[in-house]
């Protein structure tokens, strides 16, 4: 079934970006250079890890994304979140299944756990980008979602404008984790800015029996100093 590329207007078969527009989207995620293998971030340079996971590191074993949250894949991110384009969530999880495609693979048995969103966020939006992104990504890769694996015990404030460790703060204790024991848990979300949603998530799984946490962002914000 044709349909048009949601950045160029292009026909496309399926559900994605033309193949021009994908090129564009995933460079810098695809082109050999500096990220830290441990939280996705990019680097000035080559490192065995970025400086944050190398003073504190995070809970999850790795970070895998599809692509840095900056033109022209941050206007896709705003088409599902903003213009509630329900039909740019199978196109995000296909380019993120390519990106784990590219990277080492993921457990056998594992499952998928989506972020869950605020309560004032399901009533602005009316649906959890993240797990409608999660929904589509758990057919693509052949794997099991599991929708109550990570709840959200209360709200907490809006994160943007917050540093690393004002996150931190206000993610503590904030998710709970559940039917997770003795298993590999691949956690997706939209986007990720800090990583300190992914850790107080990582965290809740863990404390939750999970074996171990693989990270799986469709976007990463650049640092400062990337």
């Amino acid at each position: 079934m044709g349909c048009d590329c949601p950045l160029c207007g292009a026909r496309v078969r399926g559900a994605r970006l033309c193949a021009g527009c994908e090129a564009d989207v995933t460079r810098s995620c695809r082109e050999p250079g500096a990220r830290c293998p441990r939280c996705a971030q990019r680097l000035r340079q080559p490192a065995p890890l970025c400086a944050g996971c190398l003073s504190r590191p995070p809970a999850y074993l790795r970070a895998i994304v599809a692509f840095d949250y900056e033109p022209p894949g941050v206007a896709l991110i705003g088409q599902l979140k903003t213009r509630l384009r329900l039909s740019l969530a199978p196109v995000l999880a296909r380019l993120l299944g390519a990106a784990v495609a590219r990277e080492a693979p993921l457990p056998a048995d594992a499952v998928l756990a989506a972020v869950p969103a605020s309560r004032a966020s399901l009533r602005r939006r009316g649906m959890n980008p993240a797990m409608e992104i999660a929904r589509s990504l758990a057919t693509a890769l052949d794997l099991p979602l599991r929708p109550g694996a990570l709840l959200r015990l209360r709200e907490t404030p809006r994160q943007a404008g917050l540093g690393r460790r004002e996150r931190r703060a206000a993610l503590a204790g904030v998710f709970r984790g559940q039917g997770v024991r003795g298993r590999h848990v691949a956690l997706v979300d939209d986007v990720m800015t800090t990583g300190s949603t992914a850790e107080a998530a990582a965290q809740a799984l863990l404390a939750a029996g999970a074996l171990s946490v693989i990270v799986l962002a469709v976007a990463r914000t650049p640092g400062r100093g990337s």
